[in-house]
């Protein structure tokens, strides 16, 4: 067994030599085969990625505003309602009696209010004869003006009355998707501290996510945001993906940048308005933000497999016009579309070598086999 590993070790000690030769291009051997491809030059526009959480642009905490037996519920739990609609009754009885009587307080204070101007004008006719003083005439103008301002109070108790008896109602104040419900039929609400539901709106929905102190500072300088005024719905665009999705299918707009910086994390808090007409999205969803970082610009892009490392620096492999390699030092930025941004080292007019690197060093000739690559990797 010994001796046949001693007879196997020279054959791949000669294989092993015979590859390293054949990939030194040994004098009189033929050219290396290699792709070579001219770099994709058009107009892009780099982006970021954030994680963020999806917020209700409306969100109401549905409570009684007054005390009573709660008579009936009109939803079913999680349906979508309208702003309006009847949602819970309460015993209307005791308010409904309560207005009636001030419908009657207030029918009095006007019989009183009117006698008491018919005789402030008796007064005055009679005052002007002679047959009535001037004390008397003052005492019944008193008494008219006494008997207008009870007018005003019933009138007031009256609109009282009848908000509290609108209010045994509850109406949905937004348009929404409704929660299950906190109180069933036949309980005791109390006013404004029963919780009886939420609503919270899905269409447009807010996407709220935080940038870094340098990050955000880099987006003001080039894209302007958070230096002025905006409107719902009228700022940068961005795409959004939902947990599970490979590329980002939601739009919306970037539209609200917070005033300060948070003092604790150091970041800047920001938010997108995003459409939602299918309310397949629900608040406290995770996301992932893709957005503007640059304005657009032309840029010299190449797949990474063109790219090497040569200790900290990255290159890339040029074929001159005699099909001689050279070598040319690159700075790297991030990938859009698939391929790697050249921000430093190409103008975008040179041949790559995009296959076969491990085949090439400066100043070898090689085969080239040139191609054309697309316009989007992905």
């Amino acid at each position: 067994m010994r001796s046949r590993l001693v007879r196997t070790l020279p054959l791949l000690v000669g294989f092993a030599a015979a590859a390293t030769s054949a990939l030194a291009q040994a004098p009189g051997g033929p050219p290396p085969k290699v792709t070579v491809a001219k770099p994709v030059v058009r107009e892009i526009v780099e982006k970021d990625q954030y994680t963020g959480r999806f917020d209700p642009v409306e969100y109401v905490e549905v409570r009684a505003r007054v005390t009573g037996y709660l008579e009936k519920i009109n939803f079913m739990d999680g349906q979508t309602v309208k702003k309006g609609d009847l949602l819970f009754v309460i015993d209307r009885r005791p308010y409904k009696a309560a207005l009636e009587q001030a419908q009657a307080a207030l029918q009095s204070a006007k019989a009183r209010q009117n006698f008491s101007v018919t005789d402030l004008e008796r007064a005055q006719t009679l005052s002007k004869s002679g047959n009535i003083s001037e004390q008397v005439t003052d005492q019944r103008r008193q008494a008219s003006q006494t008997a207008q301002a009870d007018v005003d109070s019933a009138q007031a108790a009256l609109d009282n009355a009848q908000l509290n008896y609108n209010f045994t109602e509850v109406k949905s104040p937004i348009d929404g998707r409704i929660s299950q419900r906190n109180v069933t039929e036949g309980n005791i609400v109390i006013t404004d501290q029963t919780l009886l539901t939420t609503i919270v709106s899905l269409d447009p929905i807010y996407f709220s996510f935080t940038v870094d102190e340098r990050s955000f500072l880099k987006y003001q300088g080039s894209l302007g945001i958070g230096m002025g005024q905006t409107q719902r719905g009228k700022g940068v665009p961005i795409l959004i993906s939902l947990s599970g999705e490979a590329k980002p299918t939601r739009k919306g707009t970037l539209d609200f940048v917070d005033n300060r910086v948070d003092n604790a994390t150091g970041t800047v808090l920001l938010r997108a308005t995003v459409e939602n007409a299918d309310k397949f999205i629900k608040p406290g969803l995770f996301g992932i933000v893709s957005m503007p970082a640059t304005k657009p610009y032309q840029g010299v892009l190449l797949p990474d497999e063109a790219v090497a490392a040569n200790q900290d620096k990255r290159i890339v492999y040029l074929v001159g016009p005699d099909n001689t390699i050279q070598q040319r030092d690159v700075k790297l930025g991030p990938k859009v579309d698939g391929y790697r941004v050249i921000q430093d080292g190409l103008k975008g007019d040179e041949t790559v070598v995009v296959n076969g690197l491990a085949r090439v060093r400066p100043g070898v000739k090689v085969a080239p086999d040139t191609i054309e690559l697309p316009p989007s990797k992905t």
